[in-house]
């Protein structure tokens, strides 16, 4: 007796429904970013450019990273990450200095007063988020809880690697 679900149709269904979900994905995660960039250029118009805080918050992730590593992130140049590491220097929010073992590296590390506005920077944005979620049910909210531990599961070793 053949099956009425054949392996090959469980496979194109599936594929089909990865695929509904990536561009559910794509759809809703610039929506997401935007929401974040705009609350911040709000609450810190005059304190931290997106450049800025993107890379106080990566070199958060990424303590001892060199200038071609945060150019990466960006998805700049190495001159206008420069420029952008320069601003933070000035204002104390970030260490540059010569890797002791690589005299062509620099080294960058956030100070203190750099960690602490970071960490500001990001309890104000993380209001404004749980603001806009207060309007959801528990139900509602647990279900976006684990679809983005999901998420992180999935897309958490790529970024590291």
């Amino acid at each position: 007796m053949k099956s009425k679900n054949p392996i090959g149709l469980q496979q194109s269904s599936q594929r089909k429904t990865s695929q509904e979900c990536a561009a559910k994905v794509m759809e809703t995660i610039p929506l997401v970013m935007r929401m974040i960039r705009t609350d911040m250029r709000v609450q810190g118009s005059t304190t931290l450019s997106v450049p800025q805080f993107r890379t106080l918050a990566f070199l958060d992730r990424n303590p001892g990273a060199s200038l071609s590593e945060l150019a990466e992130h960006l998805g700049v140049t190495r001159a206008t990450a420069s420029a952008t590491i320069e601003r933070l220097v000035q204002r104390n929010f970030v260490h540059r200095n010569n890797d002791p073992e690589e005299r062509r590296r620099i080294v960058l590390n956030l100070s203190e007063p750099g960690r602490q506005h970071l960490e500001q920077a990001r309890e104000q944005t993380r209001g404004q988020i749980a603001h806009l979620l207060n309007q959801l049910t528990e139900g509602q909210i647990l279900q976006i809880e684990e679809g983005l531990t999901l998420l992180k599961q999935v897309f958490e070793p790529i970024s590291n690697s």
